[in-house]
């Protein structure tokens, strides 16, 4: 699971929204009727005083600007950066606003508690977390001075430790050299996105990196005043400690988990590290509090084999220790991969039969060990399957990180836990364990649990997926699952199964007695066209917002990092492009928001087809507005595109095709020129599919050789196709996959479909066996029977829109179309899909509602011009698939 999305959670019960949203300098996220935040959060008394004259306040994100007007300062240098608890942050901010504002220093601060807690949250960024304030000094002589007074007056406070700055003497304030205005370049690390950039020596912007570890400038000066400050920091090492740190096993914003061996006795170890003030959970608990719940609860648990045993407890450099036993064995949700039988095309039974004996045997030993913590007074808490280690036997387990577990005469509720798994607030105690453990027996069979976040509702709907594909299962087994998710079952209350069934209700396999059959909890079947695409466009404009700066229709996260929510990825140019694709009315407000929205850009909006202004040029132009879409290619021709990556996404690739179908033939070319002369990156943990690997620039000159009829585009498609083919790799069944090293990739954005669809458009020019070979070998990964998401990208949507357009034969396209129903959630009456993590509801083209629509029009649309992807029509001559 991508952490990162959780704060992403806070702000709104529906859709991903930015965690800024609730603090009331922005006010409440969403209508009410559409669950909004609540009320506003109050602010600081310093961020609700006024600005004095000649200065000007704005907020940027989750930071209150305070700056004097007209004066001029460095574009980079050293700032400072202020940190602060939730306690001391109020009198902090006043005092950072006394000193500067009579001094004519800038700077900002984050205005108010809730988006104070969530920088420091246990899954914020690492690299942001701690800096409650900036201060911009003028030059190191005022940098000294602001360290020294200000220093002076804040000395003593607590605040976390700022892990990319070097910290001054032993209070709140650190340092570090970096850009003070917004200025950015392209990312040296080959990703091709625009990232923040400062000048080096040379008067060149390169990237200002801004990672977990204090780095100096390799053409920065340390001034002398700060040289005792560096070597008290690097004072503090492991060399003395009689443990060896061998490999960090995990890292988040409260501290690192670490695999290493007890130099006394040689035994392996797991040390789990805390940092003070960081690693916030919901009730405020920073990380050292936590690692002490978890000292306590493994003292407490000692004898009973259910979790490690506690070894040792120390502090090193202001950081708390914990070291535990190292567990022999696997977390519970790294056997999917190889053990779960959906990921198959055609599950075998008896493959199906063995896997469901072996969870519930898995399933009945984590039922026992949870009994266990409970009988010691207990409760876990925050039970999931990254919390159960299986034992090399694969049928004991053993429970992992316990710095939730609570007595249960002190539990009043979760203050932290894994989405999929996290009770209803009316769950307390031993009830919360119990609601988990329902949420296992569907997450087994059907690991999509996160829905029931989103909607309660869905439990039934998945209980009946799940007793459908496993018919083994138990009588009752999956009814008693519901009802728990429910809340109609709790402790001390009648425990037998219901025995009868309400008017209208099926019976699913494994017993489960379900509210509603799928068509019923759904507003229409997903395979029922075109009164699915009517539902999906009504729920796609019943979300949208175009009284909001920042972003028109809600979609995956990415949105609030790449200018304002514009583009064909996620943005509103791909919801407007997917609505025209699919014959849906023009929604003229959609369209009106982003010619204002481009008019001009947001300073920082990638250049690329789908994340930035080179694909919004091509939707509005498709859309009928040229003179934008001529303009905004003219701003990707001002800026060095030349420098971008290859790929379709962001890069050269994409940009081309936009340059080509605008009639910009010389640019074009150009673009083609740069990528055939570029060097090729090492084959070792090189990206591969459609969107970021080699297939891009294969598409790009595949198209650029039907407008020219020049076979040497062709020569460079077949050599681009052939270096994403070297990353793939067959599975036990020969289904091709591209191997990303930790997984294997089916997916048409990152994975091998998206290289079978560009072979099908290759195949239609010019015969290439191996390439023939490949294709047949890559339609399988379209076809198997679980996908974790519903989405274009990384989803099942991608794969119904790969089989209607290389013409596979229609069982196998209806039997996908079918399943993505498993996904589906209402929204307003209408019908919604999930976007990725499946923890809040998307409308975008990648991930969501917009997707999804854009491949049932590519399957089940007009027949004489069926929805397709930009740049991906279906091939004219594609060979059919053999049934």
């Amino acid at each position: 699971m991508d952490k990162r999305y959780e704060v992403f959670c806070l702000a709104d019960r529906i859709f991903y929204e930015t965690p800024d949203r609730l603090s009331s300098v922005r006010g409440p996220s969403r209508r009410a009727e559409q669950g909004d935040a609540g009320e506003s959060v109050p602010l600081f008394e310093a961020a609700r005083r006024p600005v004095p004259e000649g200065w000007r306040r704005f907020l940027s994100g989750d930071w209150l600007h305070i700056s004097p007007v007209g004066t001029a300062r460095p574009l980079q240098g050293w700032k400072i950066h202020v940190s602060a608890t939730l306690d001391n942050a109020e009198k902090t901010a006043a005092r950072v606003w006394d000193y500067c504002v009579p001094r004519s220093v800038p700077f900002k601060f984050v205005p108010g508690r809730q988006p104070l807690h969530l920088r420091n949250s246990k899954y914020a960024g690492r690299g942001s977390s701690g800096k409650f304030a900036t201060i911009y000094p003028a030059d190191e002589s005022e940098l000294q001075l602001i360290l020294d007074e200000l220093g002076q007056e804040l000395a003593g406070e607590p605040g976390p430790y700022i892990l990319t700055d070097l910290r001054w003497m032993e209070g709140p304030l650190y340092v570090r050299y970096g850009g003070f205005a917004k200025r950015h370049c392209v990312d040296e690390a080959g990703s091709g996105a625009l990232v923040p950039a400062i000048e080096n020596a040379e008067g060149v912007l390169v990237p200002d990196r801004r990672d977990p570890v204090f780095r100096l400038p390799e053409w920065v000066t340390l001034p002398p005043f700060l040289e005792p400050q560096l070597a008290a920091r690097n004072a503090t090492t492991t060399q003395d400690l009689p443990y060896r740190i061998e490999r960090a096993l995990h890292f988040s914003n409260g501290g690192g988990v670490y695999a290493g061996t007890d130099l006394r006795t040689g035994e392996q170890v797991v040390l789990k590290e805390a940092r003070p003030h960081a690693g916030l959970a919901a009730d405020g608990a920073d990380a050292v509090t936590r690692l002490e719940r978890e000292r306590a609860a493994l003292e407490r648990l000692g004898g009973l084999g259910v979790a490690p045993g506690a070894r040792d407890w120390f502090t090193l450099g202001d950081h708390r220790f914990l070291v535990m036993d190292f567990l022999p064995g696997r977390t519970l949700n790294s056997f999917f991969a190889e053990r779960h039988p959906l990921l198959a095309v055609e599950p075998d039974p008896a493959a199906v039969a063995d896997y469901t004996r072996w969870a519930l045997g898995v399933l009945h030993a984590v039922e026992e060990a949870v009994a266990a913590v409970h009988g010691r007074g207990l409760v876990f808490n925050d039970l999931h399957m990254f919390n159960i280690m299986v034992d090399p036997d694969d049928d004991s387990v053993r429970l992992l990180d316990f710095e939730a577990a609570t007595p249960v005469e002190e539990h009043r509720g979760q203050a932290m836990a894994h989405p999929g798994f996290v009770a209803p607030g009316d769950r307390v105690g031993f009830e919360v364990d119990r609601y988990a453990l329902a949420c296992l027996r569907l997450a087994l069979f059907v690991p999509m649990t996160t829905l029931l976040v989103v909607d309660r509702h869905k439990a039934a709907h998945l209980a009946e997926v799940a007793g459908e594909l496993f018919p083994d299962l138990p009588d009752g087994f999956l009814a008693e699952a519901v009802e728990v998710v429910r809340g109609g079952r709790r402790e001390g209350q009648r425990q037998e199964q219901r025995q009868e069934q309400r008017q209208g209700e099926p019976v699913a396999g494994g017993g489960a007695s379900l509210s509603a059959p799928r068509d019923r909890y759904l507003p229409v079947p997903v395979q029922d066209w075109p009164a699915s695409r009517d539902s999906m466009v009504r729920a796609i404009l019943a979300s949208a917002t175009p009284e909001r700066e920042d972003r028109l229709f809600p979609g995956d996260i990415a949105q609030f990092g790449d200018g304002g929510g514009l583009g064909l990825a996620h943005g509103a140019a791909g919801v407007l492009y997917a609505l025209a694709e699919t014959g849906a009315e023009r929604y003229e407000a959609g369209e009106e928001w982003l010619l204002s929205h481009t008019d001009p850009p947001p300073s920082g909006t990638p250049l690329g087809l789908y994340d930035g202004l080179a694909g919004v040029a091509d939707v509005l132009g498709r859309l009928g507005h040229r003179e934008r879409a001529v303009e905004l290619v003219g701003r990707v021709m001002d800026e060095k595109w030349q420098r971008l990556a290859p790929d379709l996404h962001g890069g050269l690739a994409g940009i081309g095709l936009v340059l080509d179908r605008l009639g910009l033939r010389a640019q074009a070319l150009q673009a083609a020129s740069v990528l055939i002369d570029r060097p090729q990156p090492p084959g070792r943990g090189r990206r591969a599919g459609l969107l970021r690997g080699a297939s891009g620039p294969a598409l790009f000159f595949l198209r650029l050789y039907e407008s020219t009829g020049d076979p040497a585009l062709l020569d460079e498609a077949a050599r681009a196709l052939r270096r994403d083919l070297a990353t793939c790799v067959p599975d036990r069944t020969g289904t091709l996959l591209v191997d990303e090293g930790a997984r294997t990739m089916p997916y048409l954005g990152a994975g091998s479909t998206g290289i079978g669809a560009v072979l099908d458009d290759f195949l239609a020019h010019r015969h290439d066996e191996e390439f023939a070979r490949a294709r047949e070998a890559i339609l399988p990964a379209a076809r198997l029977r679980y996908y974790a998401q519903p989405g274009l990208f990384n989803g099942r949507a991608g794969m119904v829109l790969h089989l209607a357009r290389t013409r596979a034969p229609r069982p196998h396209l209806d039997a996908q179309i079918a399943a993505l129903d498993w996904y589906a959630v209402p929204y307003s009456g209408e019908l919604a899909f999930p976007g990725d993590q499946m923890m809040r509801l998307s409308m975008d083209l990648a991930t969501g509602a917009a997707g999804v629509l854009l491949a049932l029009g590519a399957a089940l649309g007009h027949h004489e011009r069926p929805a397709r992807l930009p740049f991906l029509p279906p091939p004219k001559a594609a060979p059919r698939t053999t049934p």
